[in-house]
């Protein structure tokens, strides 16, 4: 069945839209000449639930070492390059991470400690959908928090309004409102299996087979693609050059961060981009300054770091977040990783941020501070981080439900003038 939600799967993109009205290129040229650059959120979800001890250990080390002997990284010298960089505040980072410090010097980036879904699963599927509805505990909810977003911002869709750098569209954008899913903006494409085929077998265009679908809203969603791979071509995504010194890896979240930084650069009414870094499950043999964790945080900082520095001047215009289902147990485990927790850290970075702390509240690692005895509370419930970058960066007004039936507030994480 189809229906409001337009599902059209293929070439490596996915289509959501709604209904019919001026074509993707006469509201993408209207939103161009009535607002400027637009406010981008960039999300990134770190599929697999980080363990946040290992990326921002507190630096009252006593505690964390008992706990995981293995696993325990300090802050001394002696360590060498193995070291815990010492942020100043309480709290040190992962050296994988330490590409990051310029910008938290800079007081650009931001740590929210102890944040998480108040709903206690530690299942990754269950976990995941609630965080990307918004609805923690709620199984169902049709759409997803950035769709709202969106939706919440008011102005006329383009074909890169909301972008998912994905194979499928994230439950996060699901909903109402036109999304796009695609893995490579230079194969950027439209196909159904045999079409091609079969539009050179009877002599006609693939287009034109589109046009004799029986399902009119189906018929709509193609040529609207249509009209988005028009409008990539004349951008010409295959002659981006990142800016001096931006050198993203050549991995799945550095390509995605670097095709978010040419829509953006590029003013095609971009607002909402989602990306993807997986790998985070680490329950064996997780390593300290390498080993698994390691190379997954040090993918993620030095693409986080490529990204920041090819937006050049229209970093003004950004913030990013990152975000993660739920954390991992403070104690080891017998395999040398950590398993399933509940709360876990995130990362906010923008020129309005208010960098250089971390924000939240982390209670210690004593027994009786831990969740069930075992992980990280949860001290900041996820909807209050979310809600506070939405509201605060876009701009939206008091009173917008982002998040039904939650009725909590946001945590402060901007500068106030």
């Amino acid at each position: 069945m189809i229906d409001r939600r337009a599902f059209l799967k293929a070439g490596g993109v996915t289509l959501f839209t709604i209904g019919a009205g001026p074509t993707f290129l006469e509201r993408a040229a209207a939103a161009a000449t009535g607002s400027g650059r637009r406010k981008v959120l960039v999300t990134i979800f770190q599929r697999g639930a980080m363990d946040a001890l290992a990326a921002v250990p507190p630096m009252d080390e006593s505690r964390l070492r008992s706990l995981r002997p293995r696993l325990f990284m300090g802050a001394a010298r002696s360590a060498g390059e193995g070291a815990v960089h010492d942020l100043g505040v309480g709290f040190g980072v992962h050296p994988a991470l330490g590409d990051l410090l310029p910008l938290w010097r800079e007081k650009q980036l931001a740590v929210v400690h102890a944040v998480g879904s108040p709903d206690p699963t530690r299942s990754h599927f269950d976990a995941q959908d609630y965080m990307e509805t918004g609805t923690p505990g709620r199984k169902g909810t049709p759409d997803g928090w950035l769709n709202r977003v969106v939706g919440s911002l008011g102005h006329d869709a383009t074909p890169f309004r909301a972008v998912s750098m994905t194979p499928a569209l994230p439950r996060a954008l699901y909903g109402d409102h036109p999304a796009l899913a695609v893995t490579n903006l230079r194969s950027f494409k439209v196909d159904l299996p045999g079409a091609r085929a079969a539009s050179q077998a009877v002599g006609k265009g693939f287009e034109a087979l589109y046009e004799e679908t029986s399902q009119d809203l189906l018929r709509s969603t193609a040529h609207e693609t249509f009209e988005a791979v028009d409008m990539l071509e004349k951008l010409d995504v295959s002659r981006y050059r990142p800016a001096r010194g931006a050198r993203y890896p050549r991995s799945p979240l550095g390509t995605s961060l670097q095709q978010i930084a040419f829509l953006i650069k590029s003013d095609v009414g971009l607002e909402v981009a989602f990306a993807e870094s997986g790998g985070w499950d680490t329950h064996v043999q997780q390593g300290t300054a390498t080993g698994s964790f390691a190379r997954r945080a040090d993918d993620l900082a030095s693409s986080i770091t490529a990204f920041w520095k090819d937006l050049g001047v229209h970093r003004d215009d950004v913030v990013l977040m990152t975000m993660t289902e739920f954390g991992r147990t403070a104690a080891e485990n017998g395999s040398a990783g950590t398993d399933h927790g509940h709360g876990s850290c995130l990362f906010v970075l923008g020129g309005d941020v208010d960098g250089g702390k971390v924000h939240g509240r982390l209670p210690g690692l004593s027994r009786d501070a831990l969740y069930e005895g075992r992980d990280l509370p949860v001290t900041t419930d996820f909807r209050a981080v979310f809600s506070e970058v939405a509201g605060q960066h876009f701009g939206l007004a008091p009173g917008v439900e982002l998040f039904p039936g939650w009725r909590g507030e946001g945590i402060p994480l901007f500068r106030r003038a």
